[in-house]
Order: structure tokens, then C-alpha cells, then sequence
């Protein structure tokens, strides 16, 4: 790491930047840069710059680039030169998202490849990444089959996420729709998602896979059921990237009998906990996570004063979560009890539509 780049970092850590992609699904949209405040956990926006209609975001690892799925022309992936100081964003280039209905990005530790996960076409995509941070072609593009017990939402194929794992070594991909979680191999020689030795993971019939968290330790990982509002706790082999389920924990506090999607899932930087939000009860739920099996142990449940939180974001240094209410206009900050962990909502942002929610660190 070069001097001026550890400069930056210190220059920008304190207050550090969220950034927020908006969009109401017509075709409008934006990527807004703001500074949080945490004393207070009020948000000041520093900028704002149009895009399309952006649905998921990444930051790379040099934090000079931003890349985003835009559900524009089909499907779209998009790479922004990107200004960690001031938060602003300028295009480099588009690239078909290789599918229907991109949902997520993201892009390897050492920002070589980035992938995008297509929730109506069942596909998943690896695009090199350009020393300037363009996305070049997509070099491979892998087809999921099958379905769940689901009629209306398990029909095909759906991922929902694509992100490497722990060291790279490995690439994993819950789909919505079949209820298993691929895991995949890449070969970065020749560009290639090669199925792992086993290939998936299946979770509970009906559970509807969405969002993945890996623990600090790289030994386990977390994920989020959309469909029956649990999260799936799982240990991880770092030899063959398997994942073998530990317990499974709802998500709803008992009692509760509306409907609910439960959507995204973090692990707090400590590793001691790991937060999920709920849509239809609209609050975070908190949850211990024991150092030695991994198991889940639910702690509370915070409102977030708005209604669809879809996704949300923890602070690098683990103060404070920022959580977007798509349908409320609004990121809600909440403050993280440094002893139990539990929430405690401090500060609300007006922002339209906030569909994803990423910071800094």
C-alpha cells in the first residue's frame, strides 16, 4: 500500500462515506455519496449523480471504483471511476448483465473479476476487470437449473447473490428459486466458473435463499431465507469451499403472523454478531454468534421506522448500521451496543427509494 493511499484513507475514515443507490424502477435513479456523523448518526449528502436504474452496488478493493447492476437494456452492468473523497462517480463502461434482472455485483479481493447474478434469468456472469477498472466482456456466463416447492416464486432458477469467499478460492451463489447455495471454483487463468467438489449446498425445501454473510474467521457463514424468514447458519471447509448447515434460526420474533420477506444479512466486524432485515415487519433482527459452533442466538428486533428495508450496511469500524427503507424514503442510522450488540435507531435520512446501501472500509 502506497503512502498517499494510506493517507487518503485516514483523510476520508473519519467521517465515513456511505453510499446509497435510489430508484423507483421507471428508469430513474442515482448513486448518492453522504457523511456520517457518528456522534449524532445524522447523514450529510456530499453528491449525487444519475443513473438509470441502479438495483445492487460494489465498491472495489482499491475503493476507486464503483460497479452496479442497472435493470436497463435487459440487464446491465455498469463500471464508475469513483472519488472515495468526495463520493463521486463518473461511467467507464457498460456490459450486458448476461440475464434478465440483475440483482447483485461484486468483485474479488484483488478486483480482477467482478460477477453479477440475474434473478429472472437464472444466470451468473464473470467479467475481467481492465487496469482502469472497465469491465471487459463477460468471459464466462453459467446457467442454473431447477426449481423448489414454491409455486409462484420457485418455478426456475433465481440467484439472488454472487460473491468469492474467504481468500478468493472460491465463488458461492444462493438461488432463490432451487434452494441450494453453488459453489464454484473459478479458474482465473482461462475465465471460468468450474462447479466445486460438491458443487452446492442444498438448505431446507422452501427456505428461498437470498443473501450470504461469511464470518470474520472464514469459518462459517450466514444465509438470509427470503421465502419462510430464517437464517440458515452453515460451517465452511476452506479445502473444498463446502458448507454443511449448523442450525437454523427464524428471523421473526414469536408471535408475529403477517407476511414478511426476510432480505439482506451482515456480520458485525467483531464476528460476535450478525444483524438481518425483515420486510412486512420492517425491523433488524440481531443475533449472538457463538465463537466456538458458529450457532445463531437471537437477541432483538429494532424497528426501522419505515416500511421495506432491502438492504443494509455496518460502519468499518462496527459503531453504527445504516439500513434503507425502500418504500419508506428513508435510511434509518442505528446505533450498535458495543456489549450485546443489540440496535437502537438514532438518526433518519430522507432519501427516495434507497434501494442498496454500501460504506467505505
Amino acid at each position: 500500500m502506497t503512502d498517499h493511499h494510506s493517507t487518503s484513507r485516514d483523510a476520508r475514515s473519519d467521517p465515513p462515506l456511505a453510499v446509497i443507490a435510489s430508484g423507483a424502477g421507471d428508469g430513474s435513479g442515482a448513486v448518492h455519496g453522504y457523511r456520517l456523523d457518528r456522534a449524532s448518526g445524522h447523514l450529510t449528502r456530499v453528491t449525487t449523480t444519475p443513473v438509470e436504474n441502479p438495483s445492487f452496488l460494489a465498491i472495489g478493493p482499491d475503493e476507486n471504483t464503483l460497479y452496479a447492476v442497472e435493470r436497463i437494456d435487459g440487464g446491465t452492468v455498469s463500471a464508475f471511476r469513483f472519488d472515495e473523497t468526495t463520493g463521486d462517480v463518473d461511467l467507464l463502461n457498460r456490459r450486458s448483465s448476461e440475464g434478465a434482472g440483475p440483482c447483485y455485483v461484486s468483485v474479488d479481493g484483488e478486483g480482477r473479476y467482478a460477477y453479477a447474478a440475474n434473478y429472472r434469468g437464472g444466470t451468473v456472469a464473470m467479467y475481467p476487470i481492465a487496469e482502469d477498472g472497465r469491465l471487459e466482456a463477460a468471459c464466462d456466463v453459467v446457467y442454473h437449473e431447477g426449481g423448489g416447492p414454491d409455486p409462484d416464486r420457485q418455478a426456475a432458477p433465481h440467484p439472488h447473490f454472487v460473491a468469492p469467499g474467504p481468500a478468493n478460492r472460491f465463488v458461492y451463489v444462493p438461488d432463490l428459486g432451487t434452494d441450494r447455495i453453488a459453489i464454484y471454483r473459478p479458474d482465473f487463468e482461462r475465465g471460468r466458473l468450474r462447479p466445486a467438489d460438491p458443487p452446492a449446498t442444498r438448505v431446507h425445501d422452501g427456505a428461498g435463499p437470498r443473501h450470504l454473510a461469511f464470518h470474520p474467521s472464514g469459518r462459517f457463514a450466514y444465509v438470509v431465507d427470503e421465502l419462510d424468514s430464517t437464517v440458515t447458519a452453515l460451517e465452511r471447509d476452506p479445502e473444498t469451499g463446502a458448507l454443511q448447515t449448523i442450525d437454523t434460526v427464524d428471523t421473526l420474533p414469536p408471535g408475529f403472523d403477517g407476511e414478511n420477506a426476510a432480505s439482506d444479512i451482515h456480520v458485525h466486524p467483531s464476528g460476535r454478531w450478525a444483524y438481518v432485515t425483515n420486510r412486512g415487519h420492517d425491523s433488524v433482527a440481531s443475533f449472538a454468534v457463538d465463537d466456538a459452533s458458529g450457532s445463531l442466538r437471537p437477541v432483538d428486533h429494532e424497528s426501522t421506522r419505515g416500511e421495506t428495508p432491502r438492504t443494509f450496511a455496518i460502519d468499518p469500524g462496527g459503531h453504527a448500521l445504516l439500513v434503507g427503507n425502500q418504500h419508506g424514503e428513508s435510511v434509518v442510522t442505528m446505533a450498535v451496543d458495543p456489549e450485546s450488540g443489540a440496535l437502537e435507531a438514532v438518526a433518519e435520512t430522507a432519501v427516495a427509494k434507497p434501494v442498496c446501501v454500501v460504506m467505505l472500509g
